[in-house]
């Protein structure tokens, strides 16, 4: 009965949903129709459609996930997908429109009675359900290379010198003997720790409890159980594994019944079916006859003799076959000779005279079969992850992202102040450019193309979690190319061609792939710094912009740059070859309150009265992220956690240990603004 009850709820929002797509296609048919020059006019009708279908989207996602019939989940997967496809195709034409990557809806919102929340761009869980035995095996092949490897690099750097037999007793004697002496110490002062809680006791009159009585009293009062409170949640997770169970169970199924039903209609049917096609090609011969002879003019042919004008119709069709085949070889070779003759035009505009000597680009991707064999996918795998060019992506999800929405963004607009985007634009952003198209192939072939992303901020603002989170969410394969990653290894230029083509082959056989560039401002130099010349950071340079060239909508890749200081590259370069440039700015106030209420929490805190975390949140002011994050870790240690029942949390704790940190200046985030 609950199963039946939650069918007819998800069908009911199912409808609800395409009721509202199909009144929205309507009403965008009827904008679309309607020229108009007003650019704010423009901005709030493309910006109302694009929450609407946000709204659609966020309905749909959920009708997906929990829908269990295998053909009803086929076709909302294909609405699922366009929707994603319009929503991506709305904010490119707003990007366009106000040349800039972040909108403030606030406005709009407040028309439609919205909150901030309800226009947060979820992500499909079937980007990772769907995949999940593959993204395992992934996970454990790449575990098994990264162990074998760190022991033969461990073998290497330590090899084992013969020791004679006494001096190893003697090494063992000492160390045993420490580690006696560290226990008796820490025996000792338990012991002193002991006698001096009870000695104060008696100082102060209360009562010396023994270890017995202790117990029995916790054991009268003992702590609530988590799962006493938590019961709702965990009863939602067992309900969401049963549905997925029965998901899985439905589909294979109806991959079953594909096969049986059409056997089935095969035995049963097929004579029938067979008697049809065949009555119905006689009609068509008898057909054709009455159309040939039926009304022709044969006055003419009084000794029955052969028609030619039946003959040149049938000879003209074989005739016109004959000379096209020799027509279309003909023009093959004409505009094989017009390429060769502009390439030569175009060679010696570039090189008059002078040949440079070996090898061309493009012979690089054809340097395995000059090796006569080609090298398989998990031979080049391992040959990454051992190099260090492969990485395992830290689990990381786009949730843990915190931050708080820009409230006033379309006010200060109106008054000719442009806002610093929110932490949670930034998250949208990722979201939209580089989380859907990863996830979805359709989305990814048919939505405006997105091959590169850069994400500039000052140091401690959570760029390199943004690309893992990147990763977790959609189960992508990690490349890092960091200038500092890639010194030494492959030397030479054809060395670097080599790479990127392995990178790169690997990358579109295992996609979804990201390729992460850290430092991206180090391959852009205007002028290399000469404690950094060895490292040689300009090698992809002129071959990044190459890559991006060969990338395919059928390819999902993504190359995402990170950088704190890309004020240091040559901007023309630079600006080339990343597409869209994502400005991570240091947490506002409302996004330091929910970061500081959350982090403390989340490492064993209590928030109480004694604890003003607006306070916190004011006084940290151009702190980022990473400070709150590693002032956090410096407060709450075990001890500080026990402590907490009778000596709460105060902010003086935590503002103490920021006095050592330096702050991210108005100074410098202006830098990066402009």
């Amino acid at each position: 009965m609950h199963n039946k009850t939650e069918h007819t709820a998800y069908n009911k929002m199912w409808h609800q949903t395409q009721e509202a797509l199909n009144s929205l296609l309507d009403k965008e048919s009827q904008k679309m129709m309607e020229p108009q020059r007003n650019q704010v006019f423009i901005f709030q009708m493309l910006a109302t459609f694009y929450i609407k279908y946000v709204q659609i989207f966020r309905n749909l996602e959920n009708v997906y996930d929990q829908i269990v019939h295998p053909q009803k989940r086929i076709l909302i997967r294909k609405i699922l997908d366009a929707v994603m496809g319009r929503i991506l195709e709305l904010k490119n034409e707003m990007v366009e429109l106000e040349l800039t990557e972040f909108h403030y809806f606030d406005d709009i919102l407040q028309d439609l009675k919205l909150a901030p929340q309800q226009l947060d761009i979820p992500i499909p869980k079937y980007f990772l359900k769907e995949k999940l035995e593959i993204i395992k095996g992934r996970e454990k092949i790449l575990s098994q290379i990264l162990a074998e490897s760190e022991l033969g690099v461990s073998a290497k750097k330590y090899q084992v010198k013969p020791m004679p037999l006494e001096e190893a007793v003697k090494l063992i004697q000492i160390a045993e003997r420490a580690r006696q002496g560290r226990l008796r110490a820490m025996f000792m002062k338990q012991i002193y720790l002991q006698e001096y809680r009870a000695k104060q006791a008696r100082l102060l009159g209360d009562k010396v409890a023994d270890a017995g009585a202790a117990a029995l009293r916790i054991q009268k009062n003992p702590p609530p159980l988590l799962n006493e409170v938590s019961t709702a949640i965990i009863q939602a997770d067992r309900l969401s594994h049963l549905r997925n169970k029965v998901q899985i169970k439905h589909e294979e199924e109806y991959r079953d019944a594909l096969v049986t039903i059409k056997d089935d209609l095969k035995l049963t049917e097929g004579l029938d079916i067979k008697e049809n096609l065949q009555d119905q090609i006689r009609h068509w011969f008898i057909e054709c006859s009455a159309d040939l002879w039926k009304n022709r003019d044969e006055s003419w042919n009084f000794p029955q003799d052969y028609d030619p004008e039946l003959i040149r119709e049938d000879k003209r069709k074989e005739l016109e076959s004959e000379i096209r085949a020799q027509v279309d070889e003909l023009m093959r070779q004409e505009l094989k000779n017009l390429k060769l003759a502009v390439n030569r035009e175009k060679e010696l505009s570039v090189r008059p005279g002078k040949k440079k000597g070996g090898k061309k680009v493009s012979d690089a991707y054809a340097w395995e079969a000059e090796g006569g064999t080609e090298l398989t996918i998990e031979s080049l795998y391992k040959e990454l992850v051992e190099e260090g060019l492969l990485i395992q992506a830290l689990k990381v999800s786009l949730s843990d992202y915190i931050g708080e929405y820009s409230y006033l963004g379309t006010s200060l607009r109106q008054v000719s102040i442009e806002p610093m985007p929110s932490l949670l634009d930034v998250r949208q952003l990722i979201t939209l450019y580089g989380i859907l198209p990863l996830g979805s192939a359709a989305v990814h072939e048919k939505a405006p193309l997105v091959k590169s992303l850069l994400l500039a901020g000052p140091s401690g603002v959570g760029k390199k979690m943004l690309v893992h989170a990147i990763c977790t969410e959609t189960g992508a394969n990690l490349f890092n190319l960091s200038a500092a990653n890639i010194t030494g290894k492959y030397p030479g230029k054809n060395g670097l061609q080599m790479m990127l083509h392995v990178v790169f082959k690997v990358a579109r056989k295992l996609q979804p792939s990201v390729v992460w560039i850290g430092d991206t401002e180090k391959t852009f130099y205007k002028k290399v710094p000469h404690a950094e010349r060895k490292m040689e950071p300009k090698r992809l340079k002129k071959q990044l912009p190459k890559m991006l060239k060969l990338l395919k909508p059928d390819d999902r890749i993504l190359i995402v740059g990170t950088t704190k200081r890309p004020f240091d590259a040559e901007l023309q370069s630079f600006c080339k070859v990343y597409q869209k440039i994502i400005l991570v700015p240091r947490p506002d106030y409302a996004s330091r309150y929910v970061l500081w209420k959350e982090i403390i929490q989340r490492h064993g805190g209590v928030i109480t009265d004694t604890l003003s975390v607006s306070c916190l949140a004011k006084i940290t002011d151009g702190f980022t992220q990473g400070h709150i994050v590693r002032v956090v870790k410096e407060v709450l240690t075990e001890r500080r956690i026990r402590q907490q029942p009778n000596k709460p949390l105060t902010a003086l704790e935590f503002i103490a240990s920021l006095t050592s940190m330096n702050p991210v200046y108005q100074e410098e985030e202006d830098s990066f603004k402009n």
